[in-house]
C-alpha cells in the first residue's frame, strides 16, 4: 500500500503548476483598513508603474532593456491591481509554453535550418550585389 497516495506531504504530481497567490492588493493591512488611504495608495502605485512602463516603452527603439522594464512596470501595477496580476500571469505561461517548445528536439532543428537557409539567401544576394556592383552603397550606384 502507498501511504504518499493521499495527496499527502511528500506527494508532487507531473506538471502541476506551484500554487499561485490570491489575486487583489498586496498593500500592507493598515493602509487597507483606510479606504482614502488605499485610494491614494492605488493611485500612487499606478503613477509610478506608468512612469515605469512609459519609460520602457520609451526604451523600445532606443538603447535599453525596454520590453524587461515594461514588465517591471507590470510587477508594480501587479501589486496593487487584479488586471495586471491577470496580464503577468498569463504572460509567465505563454513565455513557459514557448521555450518548452523551443528547446523540442524537432522545433530546434527546424529554426536551425531554416535560419541556415535564410543565411545561405542573404549570402547569395549580397554576392550578387558586390559581383553587379562592387563595394559601393546601394544609394552611390550609378548605372
Amino acid at each position: 500500500m502507498n501511504t504518499q497516495s493521499n495527496g499527502g506531504p511528500g506527494t508532487a504530481e507531473e506538471g502541476a503548476a506551484p500554487a499561485e497567490q490570491p489575486l487583489g492588493s498586496r498593500a500592507p493591512h493598515f493602509i487597507k483598513r483606510s479606504r482614502p488611504l488605499h485610494v491614494s495608495w492605488q493611485v500612487g502605485v499606478f503613477v509610478v508603474g506608468l512612469a515605469v512602463v512609459v519609460g520602457g516603452v520609451i526604451m523600445l527603439p532606443l538603447p535599453g532593456p525596454g520590453w524587461l522594464v515594461i514588465f517591471a512596470g507590470m510587477a508594480i501595477w501587479a501589486t496593487e491591481f487584479v488586471w495586471a496580476q491577470l496580464v503577468l500571469r498569463w504572460t509567465k505561461r505563454k513565455v513557459t509554453e514557448a521555450a518548452r517548445k523551443a528547446l523540442d528536439p524537432k522545433v530546434r532543428r527546424r529554426n536551425i535550418i531554416l535560419t541556415a537557409v535564410g543565411l545561405v539567401i542573404i549570402a547569395a544576394v549580397l554576392a550578387v550585389y558586390v559581383w553587379k556592383f562592387g563595394l559601393a552603397m546601394p544609394w552611390n550606384v550609378s548605372e
